[in-house]
């Protein structure tokens, strides 16, 4: 989660304790004393438990949690168990358990509850969040390097939206590993866990509310280690890491953090891919969170110590020649500064090795040229140096990798339109001529100029996003056109999220779901037929996986993208049942589809044409449901209104998942210029839609955009049913009157 002015803590405490008698029967109820924190320090020891995570090389970082019921349920910070990790808890009393399952996770308020086989814990009580008072007395509890114990007393100072979360805002002095510690109130009741310390100060910090962790615990989603180790791993058939360090995959980006076992602390990941002989390319595009470490290429190596690197360092661009282990067999062949590196952004690198000479690139630009000769042949990966964290995307090997110039002839005529379009935009030209002799109003006609051309880099901008618009309208209209069972849902809903984010690696997708796909192939219970195999399908997503139903904000957009959904295992109906039916789909079980019911979409199934249909729930962990059942709780009277329970088609369900998108914008009461696109992408799947038409009517007249306001209006007009009341066609040929004047 993106923290402006704060930073995560480096990990979690906690502690437990019930530390109240109940009351004797019959005797009249009383508030619950405040103990002293004396009192309290010493009734949670018992609960404290330190998180360890287990790597290839060893300990990879150590956290901490509190037991939150007595068979076994550790609560933390998801930050602190990161991803395919082994885990282990460790006791006050020094007893150890490995973590059989993360028996909930929640990336959007960084939580996890972790599962271990024990009995006769002894757990915090929870308090209730929403109660808490502005000026409470409150203590927080920390147990810096895993188990050293402290406690510090303070004040509730308020409740706070932080990045889109309601967060506790403690005055309390938080030290280096109080993150997902509880924060108490003087009876011992959890309120929060901390998660934030504040850049400003020390005595400034937020806590997670408690009551987020309770819905965690009302509602799991359990995934066995077993399953949880391959979260977020390296593909191994893909990659091989040499020298430590944590390499985690994550949306199509690659992520490195902690130091590796090489001096300096480096670290490679070797692409498994051949390196074409003779001549060849290699690119990434690399983002580093510190630009005091090091991160970029290697290449030529031989799996080891020997290697070449180009990478950024410290700000520049290094190429260097890997010998052996140690500092004294490096060679730095060129240590340069360069204005094309961006640094804290992403930047793009590539390296042509050649026979007899070394050529490395930056964002296009020439950086260095060597004759370096020492090294060829090998493997080329990336590679990671001290502390830093850093990101990797679309790396790539082959014999030529540079982007390709335009051809002259195309590249002149799409700038005469660039420019065309500028030009109609622009209000007013201005003239510089003659403005050095007057310098007070040339300074004033220089600012007009300025403005002028922010307004313009505006208007490419704007530009620039309806052309990646409307290319994957595009793309989706081509997807459709095809006959129905040809037509790819999954592609369609990922092309609906790259319509808003671009960055989208839909391939990447698309690959993760292959592996899905692959790990049931051969399941036996998939070839048994419809119910067994739905029932197969329904643990390796909602017991094996962990998908489930949105706890939170279920209007986020988040919710309807389905590569988040994939990232997260968290999604609305809809999302769940298009991943849900296009893996029964792509296993070739017969009878499974889409069911559109009122309030909630569903996936329906019949063991063959004449069985009667039953329905999961992919909201509730594929909760299997009769219709009978999904009446009663859908509909008011009992009964689903005709043609509610036909499979639909994949247009429809499309169409569906873009007016979720198009109500969480409205929700959201984001601008107007934002709602549009989701109404053209609509009209441009289903032209006939009035509703939608009106819709964008109203927004274009709002906008400005009259021309494009009386289109949709004698639209509405040429297509006004023969039925319809007179006086609403009355109203549509005042409004086009009026878009005319």
């Amino acid at each position: 989660m993106k923290r402006t002015l704060f930073f995560l803590a480096v990990f979690a405490v906690g502690f437990g304790g019930n530390l109240t008698a109940a009351p004797k029967e019959g005797a009249k109820p009383k508030s619950p004393a405040a103990h002293t924190v004396t009192f309290l320090a010493a009734s949670i020891r018992p609960s404290l438990v330190k998180i360890t995570q287990i790597g290839r090389e060893g300990t990879d970082g150590i956290g901490s949690g509190f037991i939150v019921s007595e068979d076994g349920l550790i609560a933390t910070n998801l930050h602190v168990i990161g991803e395919a990790r082994r885990l282990q808890i460790e006791m006050y009393d020094g007893k150890t358990y490995d973590v059989t399952a993360v028996q909930a996770s929640d990336s959007h308020h960084d939580l996890a509850l972790l599962k271990i086989d024990a009995k006769g814990l002894k757990p915090l009580p929870l308090g209730d969040s929403s109660k808490v008072q502005q000026g409470d007395p409150i203590i927080a509890m920390g147990a810096p390097e895993g188990l050293g114990f402290s406690i510090v007393q303070g004040v509730l100072s308020a409740t706070r939206d932080v990045d889109g979360l309601e967060m506790l805002q403690v005055a309390v002095p938080i030290e280096k590993g109080n993150s997902g510690g509880p924060l108490l109130d003087m009876q011992g009741n959890v309120l929060g866990l901390l998660t934030l310390k504040s850049l400003k100060t020390d005595n400034l910090g937020f806590a997670m509310p408690v009551n987020d962790l309770k819905t965690l615990i009302e509602k799991p989603n359990p995934v066995p280690m077993s399953r949880w180790l391959t979260i977020g791993a390296l593909n191994p058939k893909q990659w091989q890491t040499h020298l430590g360090a944590q390499w985690t995959q994550h949306a199509g980006v690659i992520r490195s953090e902690f130091p590796g076992a090489g001096f300096g602390g480096r670290a490679l990941c070797l692409s498994t891919q051949k390196v074409p002989e003779g001549t060849f390319e290699i690119a990434v595009t690399v983002r580093l969170d510190d630009e005091s470490g090091a991160a970029g290429l290697t290449f030529c190596s031989d799996g080891g110590d020997k290697h070449y690197g180009f990478y950024a360092s410290g700000g520049k661009l290094r190429l260097t020649r890997f010998d052996g282990p140690d500092v004294y067999s490096w060679t730095i062949l060129a240590d340069v500064p360069s204005d094309a590196y961006k640094p804290g952004e992403w930047n793009s690198l590539r390296v042509r090795v050649e026979p007899e000479r070394i050529v490395c690139f930056v964002n296009g630009q020439q950086v260095i040229e060597s004759d370096d000769t020492g090294l060829r042949a090998g493997s080329a990966g990336l590679c990671k140096f001290r502390t830093t964290v850093a990101q990797f995307r679309n790396f790539r090997i082959g014999t030529d990798l540079a982007e390709k110039p335009l051809q002259p002839e195309l590249a002149s005529q799409l700038r005469s339109k660039v420019e065309e379009y500028i030009a109609a935009a622009a209000t007013a030209d201005k003239t510089l001529d003659g403005l050095l002799e007057n310098p007070a109003a040339a300074r004033r006609v220089l600012v007009e100029q300025r403005h002028k051309l922010e307004e313009e880099a505006t208007k490419l901008r704007e530009l620039e996003h309806e052309l990646h618009r409307r290319a994957m309208t595009k793309e989706i209209l081509a997807e459709l056109a095809k006959p129905e069972p040809e037509i790819n849902l999954l592609r369609c809903a990922l092309l609906l999220a790259r319509h808003d984010n671009p960055e989208i690696d839909i391939a990447t997708y698309m690959n993760s779901f292959k592996a899905m796909v692959l790990d049931l192939k051969d399941d036996p219970e998939i070839s048994k037929g419809t119910i067994t195999a739905v029932k197969r399908i329904n643990r390796y997503l909602f017991e094996e996986n962990g998908f489930h139903g949105s706890r939170g904000d279920y209007s986020s957009r988040s919710n309807s993208y389905l590569n988040e959904v994939i990232d997260d295992r968290e999604g609305l109906p809809i999302t769940l049942s298009v991943l849900y039916v296009e893996l029964a789909s792509a296993l070739g079980v017969q009878g499974v589809f889409g069911v559109p019911l009122p309030g909630k979409f569903m996936v329906g199934y019949r063991d063959g044409p004449e069985g009667e249909l039953q329905l999961v729930d992919v909201f509730e962990h594929g909760k299997l449901v009769t219709v009978e059942q999904a009446a009663l709780d859908l509909t008011e009277d009992g009964h689903f209104p005709e043609g509610a329970l036909s499979p639909t088609t994949k247009q429809a369900i499309l169409l569906r998942m873009l007016r979720n998108l198009m109500s969480s914008v409205f929700d959201a009461s984001r601008s107007l210029r934002e709602s549009l696109p989701y109404l053209n992408l609509v009209l441009a799947i289903d032209p006939q839609s009035a509703a939608e038409r009106l819709t964008r009517a109203q927004m274009r007249q709002r906008l400005g955009e009259k021309t494009g306001a009386r289109e949709d209006v004698s639209w509405l007009i040429d297509n006004f049913p023969t039925d319809g009341p007179p006086e609403l066609m009355q109203q549509l040929d005042r409004w086009l009157q009026s878009l005319r004047d």
